[in-house]
């Protein structure tokens, strides 16, 4: 774009200011959104990671839960057996 030629240096110059700083309102706008997307892809990579972590937590609950239950149910057992033992001791 050439400056028309009525138009004096300074008006020249105050016209490219105003051409330059929407470019450069641009240029800090694709800056601040570059940034911004680094972080979120930050911020994702950690949320993933923490999710990762507590499904491996819940499995590992789960396991647990499980054995809690599976020796509850032999210690039921155990003491139905052994009540079962003290009622024979009892009516004889």
């Amino acid at each position: 774009m050439s400056p028309a030629p009525h138009l004096s240096s300074d008006q020249r110059v105050s016209s490219d200011q105003r051409e330059t700083d929407p470019l450069a309102s641009l240029e800090e706008r694709i800056t601040r959104a570059a940034e911004l997307v680094a972080n979120l892809r930050a911020e994702k990579a950690d949320l993933q990671a923490q999710l990762r972590a507590a499904f491996e937590d819940r499995d590992s609950y789960r396991q647990e839960l499980d054995e809690l239950r599976s020796e509850r149910k032999q210690v039921r057992t155990r003491i139905e057996k052994l009540l079962g033992q003290m009622d024979l001791l009892s009516t004889t």
